[in-house]
């Protein structure tokens, strides 16, 4: 039996629940934006009338305001949107027990064993879903409809807001494959790239490229890209509440102020290293690879990753290792506004197993160790909150200003 597939995305979801609050402000530019007090002054979302004069997420306040002067702006409130999450995933839970989320305001429904209870007819039912979410939340979605999560999800995108997309076996190569490579699921900058150097700028152009020369390009994920453009995905969609493995975890931090001296960096990547090693094992994943992406007070952006010498899922590992790579991609004494830290490669803890060197022997029972250090942490923090323990170099203290020489800049 052919598998109904649906992709549900809230459409402007932050800014969507803010306007229920906020009805007169629904024809005016609108955006949900960070805290500029602390630094994270840019857009978080916007609404239609806003993205109509351009003003597009993730970019900086005063970049939004030279394109809309009138934007209005509206501080988020997290706890509010995770509440309207949960309604919004109830209701999807009227119609199958197949939800898995997909982020706060995006979730994949697998309808093919509950359609028939109502009328059989995806589109149809699809629509039904849009218009209980509008009526009765007072928010709106869009709905890919397809055979498969990939293009579900690309049918979400399409059109949007509050539209039903239907992606088939039969329309899927006039529809899928003249969009840019990009829109493509886990297809990211760093691939994109490497795809660009070869003509590959559409899905289309994906889906004819040799599988195994993308195998070589981009490894493992070459084959996965080539099978997903060519609807050859078929992963199932989880039930609702069962636990999914996290594909990456990562942490980021825009700082109070700018980072230029060694320690101050080392501190920014300490605390990042401790978020992302705290999910991780909460997980019960190590990571086989460390992503850092550097953001300068210009908003430009690089980001570098490198293997790891073995799995883990400790923050002294990951922040060495994260040091080592900006000392090796960063300019000495350029100032960074921003660190990102992502774990990538992850696998389960107990299939972790590492190569023994012969002139490393100690290295297991040292990283053993630290790692029964860190869980320990882990435990101290459950009982007692979060800054009832900390790492040494995260410690209050005061900057050495006298001793400007004492770390130095960074020894690039």
């Amino acid at each position: 039996m052919e598998r109904i597939i649906y992709h549900c995305d809230c459409n402007s979801f932050y800014c969507s629940v803010e306007l229920l609050s906020h009805p007169e402000l629904r024809r005016v530019p609108t955006a949900v934006c960070g805290d500029p007090k602390s630094r994270h002054g840019i857009i978080l979302a916007k609404n239609e009338p806003a993205k109509r004069c351009g003003v597009r997420t993730a970019e900086t306040i005063w970049q939004a305001r030279q394109k809309c002067p009138d934007l209005v702006l509206l501080p988020a409130h997290q706890g509010l949107y995770r509440e309207y999450s949960q309604r919004v995933n109830a209701v999807y839970d009227r119609f199958t027990d197949l939800i898995e989320p997909f982020g706060i305001d995006e979730s994949w429904l697998d309808v093919t064993g509950s359609l028939h209870l109502f009328g059989g007819d995806p589109k149809a039912l699809a629509d039904r879903i849009r218009g209980i979410v509008r009526e009765e939340l007072g928010l709106t979605i869009s709905v890919g409809v397809s055979f498969n999560k990939v293009f579900a999800k690309l049918g979400s995108d399409y059109k949007k807001p509050d539209a039903t997309t239907v992606i088939s076996r039969e329309n899927f190569k006039q529809i899928v494959w003249p969009l840019p490579v990009t829109d493509l699921l886990f297809v990211g900058r760093a691939a994109a790239r490497v795809l660009r150097q070869y003509g590959v700028s559409t899905i289309g152009d994906l889906a004819v490229f040799d599988r195994g020369a993308l195998i070589e390009l981009l490894g493992k994920q070459g084959g996965q890209l080539w099978e997903y453009a060519n609807g050859l995905e078929h992963s199932a969609v989880a039930p609702a509440g069962t636990y999914t493995p996290p594909k990456s975890v990562g942490n980021g931090e825009t700082f109070p102020r700018n980072l230029i001296r060694r320690d101050e960096v080392g501190r920014g990547v300490a605390m990042l290293a401790d978020q992302v090693a705290v999910r991780l094992r909460r997980h019960g994943m190590k990571a086989s690879t460390l992503q850092v992406t550097i953001r300068d007070p210009k908003f430009h952006d690089i980001c570098r990753q490198r293997p790891l010498p073995a799995p883990t899922n400790t923050a002294r590992e990951l922040s060495q290792a994260a040091m080592d790579i900006i000392a090796r991609s960063w300019k000495s004494n350029a100032p960074i506004r921003a660190i990102t830290l992502t774990a990538h490669n992850l696998i389960p803890e107990g299939e972790a197993a590492v190569q023994l060197d012969l002139f490393q022997s100690s290295a297991p029972q040292r990283r053993e160790r630290v790692e029964t250090l860190e869980r320990t942490m882990d435990a101290i923090r459950s009982k007692y909150g979060r800054k009832a323990v900390t790492v040494a170099v995260l410690a209050p203290r005061e900057r050495p200003e006298e001793d400007p020489g004492a770390e130095g800049a960074l020894p690039f």
